[in-house]
């Protein structure tokens, strides 16, 4: 018995059953990245994949498809709307860009300051970006309104006898509507740039004013290197938001007056419920997603040789 119970003792134990360390921490990352790819695949992929094969395609959305080939990319590329709607979608994506950055920078830089109230006027800047673009868009009708908008009114105190049309003028129209969208995008990217800012360390800047360099010298040399990958973050954002830009202009204008303000994401819209014509909707998407694709290429193109 003895020697039974030393052997017994001696023995290794029994393997135990269930998933190790390694097979646990597998399915519970694959428990929450499978909902994102599921999501991805059902709520993406495949429409991006259908949407490619629907360009080469004649649809309705009720008869049968008809293979068309490449009719639907000939028909919008010599179609006048088509044209002028690239043409004012990189105007609109151009100003949109350059000013949005310049302005959120700049009032980055002001509101980086320990101040009282502070807080008041960063949460004021910052609230257009979260506000309804359905009362956006009614605000600034009224205030962009020719004959008693306010805007009209200020000008006219300044001396401006023939006031802009704006919403309601085929040249001002685009206009304006740059504007609203600048005036609702840059509370976003002023955070970004403050947060950037705060980043910075002191203690360069310090160095800076013992060495006599004035506030403009601080900023160009000091903290405007290091904000250089908030500004490609910004830049990149900035340009795919303004290329696919939709509801802001669809509140405001619809498109018009007649296609003043009809940009891509319009000419998409309006090709596939109003016309009815899925195909060459699915076509004129392509493009502006070749468009978005080589610009955002592009971008990061410098950036990595900025970096080297």
């Amino acid at each position: 018995m003895a020697v039974k119970e030393k052997a017994g003792r001696g023995a290794p134990p029994a393997k135990q059953r269930g998933m190790t360390l390694h097979q646990r921490n597998t399915l519970v990352g694959l428990s929450f990245i499978t909902p994102n790819f599921v999501g991805f695949f059902l709520l993406n992929l495949i429409p991006i994949v259908f949407a490619f094969w629907l360009s080469f395609n004649r649809w309705d959305g009720y008869n049968p498809m008809e293979f068309a080939g490449l009719d639907n990319f000939k028909y919008i590329f010599a179609h006048n709307v088509f044209q002028q709607a690239v043409v004012k979608t990189l105007i609109f994506t151009g100003c949109s860009v350059v000013i949005t950055m310049i302005l959120s920078l700049g009032l980055a830089v002001l509101i980086n300051q320990s101040l009282k109230g502070i807080g008041i006027f960063r949460t004021a800047i910052f609230f257009p970006h979260v506000a309804s673009v359905v009362a956006v868009a009614a605000v600034w009708q009224m205030l962009f309104q020719k004959d008693m908008g306010l805007i009209n009114e200020i000008l006219r105190h300044l001396g401006v006898t023939d006031v802009p049309g704006w919403f309601a003028s085929t040249k001002w129209a685009l206009f304006g509507v740059i504007i609203v969208n600048i005036w609702k995008s840059m509370g976003y990217y002023m955070i970004i740039y403050l947060a950037a800012l705060q980043d910075v360390p002191t203690s360069l800047v310090e160095a800076g004013m013992i060495d006599g360099a004035n506030a403009w010298q601080r900023f160009w040399h000091i903290k405007w290197p290091l904000l250089r990958n908030a500004t490609f973050f910004v830049v990149m954002m900035l340009t795919i938001n303004s290329f696919k830009s939709f509801d802001l202009i669809f509140a405001l204008t619809e498109g018009g007056p007649g296609t003043a303000t009809t940009l891509l994401s319009q000419y998409i819209y309006n090709q596939s419920f109003v016309s009815w014509d899925y195909g060459r909707a699915s076509a004129a998407a392509m493009v502006l997603f070749a468009i978005v694709a080589v610009i955002t290429l592009v971008q990061f193109r410098v950036e990595k040789k900025l970096d080297t």
